[in-house]
């Protein structure tokens, strides 16, 4: 069994409070468990990877061992203490955004009010 937590807008989106438990044939990799993922939830299909081409979405980020596996093959297999279960997969909406001009010029803009 395979533990996914999702954001809260995927989350809402599927209908369910909590984290999900999927059960995932070996060996467990991204493809398998989003596959699980999104036919028990198709209402998620699309939003995590592309229709077509079922790479992920650009601002959507895979975590797993306190490691980035959102650049690796999605056939690799993801590591063991998640395909056991222990150590849940993670899938982050990724925050874009601002820079540290932006903050320069916020900080340089005498209207802009620095006290909230």
């Amino acid at each position: 069994m395979i533990t996914v937590v999702l954001p809260a807008h995927l989350r809402t989106l599927a209908g369910v409070s909590g984290d999900v438990s999927l059960e995932v044939a070996a060996p467990a990799t991204q493809r398998s468990v989003l596959n699980a993922l999104e036919a028990r939830y198709p209402m998620l299909q699309g939003a995590i990877r592309d229709h077509v081409t079922l790479q992920r979405r650009p601002f959507v980020r895979f975590f797993a061992c306190q490691e980035d596996l959102s650049h690796e093959s999605p056939d690799a297999p993801l590591p063991e203490p998640v395909a056991r279960g222990i150590e849940p997969f993670f899938i982050i909406g990724a925050i874009a955004g601002g820079s540290s001009q932006s903050f320069d010029v916020l900080n340089s803009n005498p209207s802009y009010d620095h006290s909230s």
